[in-house]
């Protein structure tokens, strides 16, 4: 049976990550600190089914306090490193301290624990590191011109874990995520906002005129990316993982409203700093290479998310 550690197992997309393992029959090590960038109670109902899965163990680890105790490394397969502090509003001014130790001192812990024991790496970097890309859709050889500091973070932990590949020949993946909603989304991301303000039937507030577009990936087809890229990959490769859903932030309150059978109170706000006005990932890399492609369109990650929330008109399910 396959063991893997998971850092980050109680984050949104970490949290998915280690359920599919489970249910493919891999041991999961999860590894989390819990920080304070939302409160606890959502990453624990995260972790709901996997506490109670016999093949999953959890371990509450600060990863920027040391690194990996050298007991929880005995028989792992492979790691995937998801944990992070995320957003790109929070990482300005007195926040950027926690971006440096959540991110850049957390991957250099993980990254020396794995290239000291030989296991292959799979780590999860964002289409954050283009800022506004020079062309659409984005290759991976674009460029990177982060305009955050949260970017700017991104980008020194995809340099630092290729220093370590020199260093000490570590197997590396990083994978490039765009804007990834679903099940279990982070309560600061505009979809868990957008669907609470509908369920409560209040406000909800765009920063900026609406217009500004992503290129939004369901949390299941990037979870099937990692996967694929812990599994197919050659070292040192990064790919990009959008969904190939680009929308204006417009159309998706016009889609949900739609699936929820009634309409969404709208206000607009001054523009995020550092918020990039348009993303589309070129995919080009990870579908010849490792023969994947996102399987859920917008509508329906959509609906899904919607549902989850109890939100979903019954006509639309």
């Amino acid at each position: 049976m396959p063991r893997y550690l998971v850092t980050g197992c109680a984050g949104f997309i970490g949290s998915t990550l280690t359920d599919t393992l489970l249910a493919e029959g891999s041991e999961v090590l999860g590894v989390d600190s819990f920080t304070d960038y939302y409160p606890r109670a959502a990453k624990e109902a995260a972790l709901k089914d996997a506490r109670g899965h016999p093949s999953f163990t959890l371990l509450e680890h600060d990863l920027t306090a040391g690194s990996l105790p050298e007991s929880s490394l005995e028989g792992i397969d492979g790691i995937f490193h998801l944990a992070a502090r995320p957003g790109v509003r929070a990482s300005w001014g007195t926040g950027f301290e926690a971006y440096v130790d959540d991110n850049i001192l957390a991957t250099h812990a993980v990254a020396d624990a794995a290239g000291a024991r030989g296991i292959r790496l799979v780590f999860a970097s964002s289409s954050s590191i283009y800022g506004d890309a020079l062309a659409y859709p984005t290759a991976e050889d674009t460029s990177p011109s982060p305009i955050s500091p949260y970017g700017v973070t991104k980008l020194a932990c995809e340099h630092l874990v290729a220093a370590h590949a020199r260093d000490s020949g570590l197997e590396y993946v990083a994978l490039r995520y765009f804007t990834v909603y679903g099940p279990r989304q982070r309560p600061d991301m505009a979809f868990t906002r957008l669907v609470a303000a509908l369920v409560a039937d209040r406000e909800f507030e765009i920063y900026g005129d609406g217009r500004q577009s992503r290129d939004f990936t369901f949390v299941g087809d990037t979870v099937s990316a990692t996967l694929a890229a812990m599994r197919g990959s050659s070292t040192g490769a990064i790919y990009n993982v959008g969904g190939g859903s680009e929308a204006a932030l417009r159309d998706v309150v016009s889609l949900v409203e739609e699936l929820a059978g009634r309409p969404l109170k709208v206000r607009y706000g001054e523009r995020a700093a550092g918020d990039v006005r348009r993303t589309l990932a070129d995919t080009t890399r990870i579908r010849s290479e490792l023969a994947w492609e996102p399987q859920t369109d917008l509508r329906s990650g959509l609906a899904a998310q919607l549902d989850a929330a109890g939100a979903l008109a019954p006509s639309a399910g």
